[in-house]
């Protein structure tokens, strides 16, 4: 019994006997029965794959021939994107593979963008619906959308792919990224954010992560649109800013800070001088009057870092208005208390907390950072008197990123800083069948101490900012 009669036995089912093995061989009139699922002996490459294939060969020849005129200084944008698309029209027809005009036209635009572009991320960087994109190594490419993270279809073709793209971001703003610097944070012209982070240091594979900005910066109207702000909080807020409050945007990473913190610079009158810090530059103010700072890490001797608190330091003597630092994240945050304590009164920053009592404790976790060693309760006294206003940003489950708190700080009792909010979220709504919250901001009922200085500055704010809500009263306030 052969090997296909003794599984068949062994199934309980007859076997099969092979084409001609008991009636000879079948006459070539005789129709022959197909096997269920014939299977080829070999599956031709779709058309996709080859042209895929004809792509990296074209860019293999392509950055052959330009060689170092793709880093000339000299050649402006427009002259070096006619020199490539010249130098691409000789690279595809050497190639002499027969395509269609929209195939050429594809792959044309492919090429153009892995040279003059960011490659395949320029799809989704033109894409408005991606708020972020994440590369994990060459084959691996997320983006979130809708506030959820879902795989893209796009890939490099190498991990030498990959690096060229960051090589191509980070030396744009003067950044580099080696062996000896693995990390780097960097942006784009329409200021992104960047992070690249590479071997030996990412052991999976150079790793990129790209926060977008929209083209056209989120304004007030925008966040009340989404649901982030109530119309009342925006109006609080306003009127904060235009009383020159010293505010502290608090919340996680990526709740959306730096977005507000721009939709709260907007507030701020013409006419004033505002100086921004920032590591990696990316508020968009609107004002005419904008000095714009920018901290430089070490050379590659190590030397020549200017860090944030140096440029804190420097813009006391610039005769600024307002002080906005984009994130307060080490000793820069005492200077920053100390310049708001001293008579720059509106000044803005955010802070990485995830509520508004964890903002406090996060500052004088930060001024103690700064090596002075203070005691904490001048510490605690230099934050009630500096900051009057803290708004808590968070990102909910649904993906949404809501102000959840707007919170008063009113000074010091005893040991304590004391808060008071004046917004709340009302997570009490429920969600919906899509599973996204329904509650709002809500006022708490309490009238803030500050609204004083509205009084003395003529500013007006509507009485109904303050209206009691439920949450307020389930506290005893009201």
């Amino acid at each position: 019994m052969n090997l296909a009669s003794r599984l068949a036995a062994a199934k309980g089912r007859p076997a099969e006997p092979a084409p001609g093995a008991l009636h000879g061989p079948v006459p070539a009139a005789q129709p022959v029965v197909a096997a269920p699922r014939p299977v080829p002996a070999a599956v031709p490459a779709p058309p996709t794959d080859a042209l895929t294939r004809l792509k990296d060969r074209v860019a293999k020849a392509l950055f052959e021939r330009m060689g170092s005129r793709l880093n000339d200084p000299s050649l402006s944008e427009e002259q070096l994107r006619g020199i490539v698309l010249g130098e691409l029209d000789v690279v595809v027809d050497e190639e002499k593979v027969p395509l269609s005009a929209d195939e050429r036209a594809r792959l044309t635009a492919e090429l153009a963008d892995d040279v003059l572009g960011f490659g395949p991320l320029q799809r989704l960087l033109d894409d408005p619906s991606v708020t972020e994109i994440m590369c994990n190594g060459p084959d691996a490419v997320y983006v979130e959308q809708g506030g959820k993270l879902v795989r893209s279809g796009a890939r490099f073709t190498s991990e030498e792919h990959l690096r060229r793209v960051i090589d191509r971001i980070v030396s744009r703003v003067g950044r580099r990224i080696d062996e000896s610097s693995p990390m780097v944070d960097a942006r784009l012209a329409d200021g992104s954010r960047v992070n690249a982070i590479i071997p030996p240091l990412a052991f999976s594979g150079s790793t990129l992560t790209i926060r977008k900005f929209a083209k056209d910066p989120f304004g007030v109207e925008d966040l009340i649109g989404f649901g982030t702000l109530s119309p009342e909080m925006a109006e609080l807020l306003h009127a904060c800013v235009e009383a020159r409050l010293n505010i502290i945007v608090s919340g996680g990473t990526g709740t959306g800070k730096t977005t507000l913190l721009n939709v709260l610079s907007s507030f701020i009158p013409e006419g004033e001088r505002i100086v921004t810090i920032e590591d990696a530059v990316e508020l968009q103010l609107q004002q005419a009057h904008v000095v714009r700072l920018e901290s430089r890490p070490p050379n590659i001797e190590g030397r020549g870092a200017v860090t944030i608190r140096d440029l804190v330091r420097n813009s006391l003597r610039m005769r600024p208005d307002r002080i906005v630092v984009g994130e307060c994240r080490g000793g820069e945050s005492l200077d920053m208390l100390q310049a708001m304590n001293t008579g720059h009164d509106g000044s803005l920053s955010t802070v990485h907390a995830n509520s508004p009592r964890d903002a406090i404790a996060r500052l004088e976790t930060l001024v103690l950072m700064a090596g002075m060693d203070l005691p904490l309760r001048a510490i605690r006294e230099q934050i009630a008197s500096a900051v009057d206003v803290v708004v808590q940003l968070t990102r909910l489950r649904d993906g949404t990123r809501r102000v959840t708190h707007v919170t008063e700080v009113q000074g010091m009792e005893g040991e304590t800083v004391t808060l008071q909010d004046a917004f709340l979220f009302d997570y009490s709504a429920g969600v919906d069948a899509g599973g996204r919250f329904l509650g709002k901001p809500v006022a708490t009922g309490v009238r803030p101490r500050f609204t004083d200085r509205f009084e003395e500055l003529g500013i007006r704010v509507s009485p109904s900012v303050f209206g009691v809500a439920g949450p307020a009263r389930a506290r005893g306030w009201g």
